[in-house]
């Protein structure tokens, strides 16, 4: 999580809002609805991705999302978890240096 909250910090210069996500929990974080939706989205697809439908797409697009934007989310989601299950099916520690 620091690696990622890092390259956070990095990308988009905001350091409060990188320590808060660090910090979590991500429902406290001040981000906009918007975003906020988007965290639960992601939350839900992480953890139950068989329980995601056509309602929790609706309530993307009901926040202002766009369909486009809806499916490049969910590309980055499905692919970090993708690669994280990877890693962790291979037994690979995070380079050195970085905490999990």
């Amino acid at each position: 999580m620091r690696a990622h909250a890092h390259d956070l910090r990095v990308e988009v210069k905001e350091v409060a809002l990188a320590d808060a996500l660090e910090a979590g929990p991500w429902q406290e974080a001040p981000l906009e609805a918007p975003e906020l939706a988007f965290c639960a989205y992601a939350e839900k697809l992480t953890r139950a991705p068989a329980q995601v439908c056509e309602a929790d797409v609706e309530a993307l697009r009901s926040a202002g999302w766009s369909d486009r934007e809806i499916h490049d989310g969910c590309q980055v989601i499905a692919y970090f978890n993708y690669i994280n299950r990877i890693a962790d099916g291979l037994g690979i520690d995070p380079e050195p240096g970085m905490s999990s």
